[in-house]
């Protein structure tokens, strides 16, 4: 089987799980206070040469918050060195003028920053931290002033959404070159908070018009993206581009996953410690488990979309059907497709009750005020 498999282009490096912020959508393992194990900066340093030598070519450094580890400039240089081209998924929270041009010297290519709303209470509500909003704009002009391309991200909910067009303002006004407005996807934080956060039909149908407005109208400026939450499809994304196909993930505590939600499935996956990366790649059971379409079961094995889809996410399957080998329930052809179309209509009633959100610190739990 290892002959048909190709290299992994992606590696993302999951530094550590330890964050400034609370984030209710953190897509982050619910139990990531019980991983305190985190690789050295030698392992971490393995991990990129091993890498390299595997194939893959880009590099994303995420968490948690990447710069809580004090090595980052370390990994960075060592990333520019072995010729990958390196992206720090950030909050923003650790970042100074100093820490970027260190950045900028060890040959880091991106930054990615995110934001939580165009609206310093609501960012720094959903942050859980009230200096989190002041801090982003401060630290997106220095991102500008080093001469990064400015890559902005925004993470959208049922209460965020409704002020697309205050956040595409700003992300002009901050002279933004890409800007990812990425709807929750229901994984870790996120699942647990669904009820809260999944906008209704019309939000998102108002949040698209909007954002193809401003495409249209400033194409010549920045780029947009735009996530759809999928639980509004009918066939499901084709999860990583296929398990173990495109992406390598390994998390702060040096467990190798093809994908950065896959150590919630009941599989067993190695970890870099003890196993070389192109043994994991190529010969481990958790990347092989759903390679190829031997494992699918109807209606995935004979769907003639199957080679698009894959089936779907399997760790979205495990998480709503309690087995990894469905078919994704966000496809409406599969037997499970009423679990999804149950939480879309819930999303339709805007004065529902709800369970309070849980944010990312386990010891911090309230509700948003309604907006």
């Amino acid at each position: 089987m290892s002959s048909r498999i190709g290299p992994p282009l992606w590696l993302l490096a999951e530094l550590t799980y330890r964050c400034p912020l609370q984030c209710p959508y953190c897509s982050n393992p619910l139990e990531f206070a019980q991983i305190k194990d985190e690789l050295s900066t030698e392992e971490w340093l393995q991990v990129l040469r091993q890498g390299r030598e595997l194939g893959a070519a880009q590099l994303g450094f995420s968490g948690g918050e990447p710069l809580l580890r004090q090595d980052l400039e370390d990994l960075a240089r060592e990333a520019r060195g072995l010729g990958y081209y390196s992206n720090l998924i950030t909050s923003g929270m650790g970042l100074n003028y100093e820490r970027v041009s260190a950045l900028k010297s060890a040959g880091l290519d991106h930054i990615q920053l995110s934001f939580q709303d165009s609206e310093k209470e609501l960012n720094d509500q959903i942050a859980g931290s009230h200096k989190a909003f002041d801090k982003k704009l401060k630290m997106a002009q220095v991102v500008k002033e080093f001469d990064y391309p400015m890559v902005i991200n925004f993470v959208l909910h049922r209460h965020n959404i409704d002020h697309i067009e205050s956040i595409l303002d700003l992300c002009l006004q901050l002279g933004a070159d890409y800007v990812e407005l990425a709807n929750v996807q229901y994984y870790g934080w996120g699942l647990h908070n669904r009820d809260d956060l999944m906008p209704s039909a019309d939000q998102l149908r108002y949040a698209e018009e909007v954002t193809q407005r401003y495409r249209t109208q400033y194409q010549n400026k920045m780029q947009l993206i735009f996530v759809v939450p999928d639980y509004y499809e009918t066939r499901p994304k084709a999860c990583m581009n296929g398990w173990g196909s495109v992406f390598l993930t390994v998390a702060p505590d040096g467990l190798a996953l093809p994908c950065h939600s896959a150590r919630d499935l009941p599989i067993s996956f190695p970890n870099v410690k003890t196993t070389a990366l192109k043994d994991i790649w190529y010969g481990a059971d958790g990347f092989n488990h759903y390679r190829g379409d031997e494992w699918m079961a109807e209606p995935c094995r004979t769907c003639p979309e199957k080679e698009k889809d894959f089936g779907g996410c399997r760790c979205q399957a495990y998480l709503l059907t309690g087995q990894a080998e469905n078919a994704d329930p966000v496809c409406d052809k599969s037997p499970h497709h009423h679990v999804i179309q149950t939480a879309v209509m819930q999303a339709q009633n805007r004065e529902r009750d709800v369970r309070p959100l849980l944010f990312r610190n386990t010891t911090h739990s309230n509700q948003l005020a309604r907006r």
